[in-house]
């Protein structure tokens, strides 16, 4: 059984997907852009300011589910830039702290609305 989380709190899909999905006991969070759910547009400022984004998105998605942090099992962190993985890198280590998920981290030739990262999440929602 399948399971669509949704909340007002991350940007909505800009596109045909949802924000996350939960299948069995694993929930799967769509890759978070650096975009002000109340605002509607990208963030302004740099790597550090579009990480932080991009994870406060995803964790307000894992708190719709009602999960957090030390549920996440792997994330996947998509940059413009490889260059910027060190400032990328200090902000993610400020959401996982004690905890720490399986990663992989990747540059990729361009993202959607030419922003500098985009994160997905697989979770742990089982109980």
């Amino acid at each position: 059984m399948l399971k669509k989380v949704h909340t007002d709190n991350a940007p909505a899909a800009v596109g045909p997907y949802s924000q996350a999905m939960i299948a069995g006991d694993f929930m799967y969070v769509s890759g978070q852009l650096p975009m002000d759910p109340a605002a509607g547009k990208i963030v302004d400022g740099g790597i550090e300011d579009q990480t932080r984004q991009s994870l406060t998105n995803a964790m307000s998605i894992l708190a719709e589910a009602g999960v957090d942090y030390k549920n996440v099992v792997k994330t996947t962190v998509f940059l413009k830039d490889m260059n910027e993985f060190g400032a990328m890198n200090g902000v993610y280590a400020e959401f996982f702290t004690d905890h720490k998920p399986a990663r992989a981290a990747v540059e990729v030739a361009r993202l959607p609305l030419d922003v500098k990262v985009e994160i997905q999440m697989v979770v742990y929602v089982g109980k």
